[in-house]
């Protein structure tokens, strides 16, 4: 169950990074273009962000991988 979660919330994460690099690079919000500016498109943004949020956990993984 870990390993899934862990490759749904990369998964969203790098959606994410996309729409923002879509955002800086061209100007064109890719969640709001096919979602609209409804609540649907604030859900997503908002899944984005727990996931960027859980994310930071694997820092922790990381740290506690070196040291073995």
């Amino acid at each position: 169950m870990n390993k899934t979660l862990n490759m749904i919330a990369l998964t969203i994460g790098i959606i994410g990074a996309l729409n923002w690099g879509l955002i800086g690079f061209l100007n064109f919000n890719l969640v709001g273009f096919v979602f609209g500016a409804g609540w649907i498109s604030r859900i997503i943004y908002a899944i984005v962000g727990l996931c960027g949020l859980y994310l930071l956990t694997f820092y922790a993984n990381i740290g506690s991988q070196s040291s073995q």
